[in-house]
């Protein structure tokens, strides 16, 4: 069930019955309402008289770990449907946009240690929600003209057969523990039916599967290793759906390749940290293939501040998910490893107004081919290598069962930071409660990566203040909930 709507101006009124006499869109009632300056959208938005046109395709989710591939010959590439016409509307303003949707019976897990949080999702709710976000951001009710808008920000004409995208998941913790291809522990990493959920967005859309590559590719200063472990858990769904998907990570596991990078001068990082000593890093191969990007992270803290000790790297989402597409992070010198420049407390080369990761997100190969962020918070996490978390305080002791999407990198962060400084005291007395935790998204902002609420003295909004999205001025916060 949706939150429940401010009642509209009489302004607001006449200009939607003016729209609907006229026969236009959802969407550009949207739009006018937008030009209008009023504020309808981030405080409240209108009914999804669209939705009920076509509903998502059900994709049953596993209950146990499907088995892993066999040596069948993998079926050639089914033609794929003519892509959708381009968008009927013009989307709205895409700056500093963040779309929440919450639906309370997306995941499952009961948070036994016997159990794993990865195959408690139910797809085809992941997919309704993700359906209902890129329509609320695109202002777009079919999967054609959604991504329509969203392809054809990066590239003029949209997607066309043979161009790739690449998809930067999240397995940062699949190199841990015992973890390896066919076991996973109960640290956070990506979940399979949300990169399913997508899936079926784009292949609906007309995108062939072939042409989708998930991947982790940072690895080791030394070389010795190229990429993250992509476990079965997450592969082996995808490739029962669809066959042709690649994937690029630790090539310990069957049909993962292991990633390359520098195939061109292009695909060169460099730094401008004040002290003129931070190596260039290499961009992975992939990027310089693909035409689009999608970032799918996952919403959690890095390092908060736990009973007695002090906080060092307050959170790791959208902007840090792209250090999976260099070379290598840390490094055995502290000025070549990245998170010195990162840590809070105790980095050695820590500086409000300088941080690695926005030379990183600024790249023009990053910056100009992402055609979306889409970040998983069903479960979220109270630390880089913590666990899922079962059940959060802000969204009544229930599971977090949510999903945020943008294309403003900068303004997503910030929304997911916020949502983590409510919610950390309530997880085993940690916290973030250091306005420092925006620092590196004020030094984003400042080179025009995107916007974050507030200023550096009063960072941050309230996503909690209802109506929903009255706590943001800066940023434009929707939340839906199902």
């Amino acid at each position: 069930m949706s939150e429940k709507r401010k009642a509209l101006s009489r302004r607001e009124f006449l200009i939607g019955l003016t729209a609907a006499a006229g026969g236009l869109t959802l969407a550009a009632v949207r739009q006018l309402l937008a030009n209008a300056k009023i504020q309808a959208i981030s405080q409240t938005y209108l009914p999804y008289v669209a939705r009920g046109e076509s509903s998502p395709t059900s994709t049953p989710h596993p209950t146990n770990p499907p088995p892993s591939p066999t040596g069948t010959p993998v079926p050639s590439e089914t033609p794929s449907a003519t892509p959708s016409p381009g968008p009927t509307s013009p989307p709205p303003p895409d700056s500093g946009r963040v779309i929440h949707v919450r639906d309370s019976g997306a995941t499952s897990w009961p948070g036994t240690s016997d159990t794993y949080f990865y195959n408690y999702v139910d797809t085809a709710r992941v997919e309704a929600m993700l359906l209902d976000a890129l329509q609320e951001l695109t202002g777009q009710s079919s999967w054609g003209n959604i991504w329509s808008v969203l392809f054809s920000r990066v590239h003029s004409g949209g997607y066309q057969p043979g161009q790739k995208i690449a998809i930067k998941a999240s397995f940062n913790n699949s190199i841990f523990d015992d973890n390896a291809c066919g076991f996973h522990d109960n640290r956070i990493d990506a979940v399979p039916q949300l990169a399913l959920a997508l899936l079926n967005g784009l292949t609906a859309a007309g995108v062939q599967a072939g042409d989708v590559y998930f991947y982790d590719a940072s690895g080791s200063e030394s070389g010795q290793r190229y990429g993250k472990t992509i476990p079965n858990y997450f592969r082996n769904p995808i490739l029962q759906a669809y066959p042709q998907v690649h994937f690029i990570g630790l090539n310990d596991c069957s049909g993962v390749q292991a990633p390359t990078y520098g195939k061109d001068p292009s695909l060169t990082v460099t730094f401008n940290d004040p002290w003129g000593q931070i190596p260039d890093r290499l961009l992975t191969d992939i990027l310089y293939d693909a035409t689009y990007i999608i970032n799918m992270p996952i919403v959690k803290a890095h390092k908060p501040a736990k009973p007695g000790s002090s906080m060092a790297i307050p959170a790791s989402i959208g902007m840090k998910n792209h250090y999976g597409s260099i070379n290598y992070v840390y490094a055995s010198s502290a000025r070549v490893s990245l998170h010195e420049y990162m840590e809070i407390n105790g980095g050695e080369y820590y500086t409000s107004t300088y941080n690695p990761v926005v030379d990183v997100n600024k790249h023009p190969i990053i910056k100009g081919k992402t055609a979306l962020i889409l970040a998983d918070c069903l479960y979220g996490s109270t630390g880089s290598s913590d666990p899922a978390i079962k059940t959060w305080y802000i969204f009544g002791s229930q599971p977090a069962n949510s999903i945020l999407v943008s294309t403003d990198p900068v303004a997503l962060d910030c929304v997911a930071v916020d949502l983590l400084r409510l919610e950390l005291p309530h997880q085993n007395d940690r916290n973030l409660d250091d306005k420092r935790v925006y620092d590196f998204l004020f030094c984003a902002q400042e080179a025009g990566l995107g916007i974050c609420e507030g200023t550096r003295g009063e960072p941050g909004g309230d996503p909690l203040q209802t109506p929903y999205g009255s706590g943001y001025n800066d940023i434009t916060y929707v939340r839906i909930d199902r």
